[in-house]
């Protein structure tokens, strides 16, 4: 059987490890979270074309792509390593830059939310 597929299946007495977990959700939910990042500074370009206006967010949004790309990416190199201290270090990185990433997501939302009020 392959390392990468025993690495993942279950334990003889049925449970999965929650560090093998973790890392897998924090690589798939890092990932989209860029995806929304993008999508929403598009959205913001279009409504600043619209109203002649200019904000701060779409260049908070795009360095909060890249904290979410920097947690995607830690994790996946969590999962591919051998060593389970290695793992255990590159987990709590991209855990730590993860949840970074969310404060800042959420604090932008307000952000976006403010200029758009003063902006009508």
């Amino acid at each position: 059987m392959p390392a990468g597929i025993a690495f993942f299946m279950a334990r003889p007495d049925g449970e999965n490890r929650l560090e093998d977990d973790i890392s897998v959700h924090i690589f798939t939910v890092s990932a989209g979270m860029v995806g929304v990042c993008l999508t929403v500074i598009g959205l913001l370009r279009v409504v600043i074309t619209l109203r002649k206006a200019d904000t701060f967010a779409d260049d908070l949004l795009a360095f909060d792509a890249i904290i979410f790309l920097i947690a995607c990416l830690s994790s996946y190199w969590a999962l591919r390593t051998r060593s389970r201290q290695r793992h255990h270090r590159l987990e709590r990185f991209a855990d730590i830059v993860f949840l970074i990433g969310l404060v800042m997501m959420a604090t932008i939302c307000g952000f976006i939310t403010y200029a758009i009020a003063i902006l009508r």
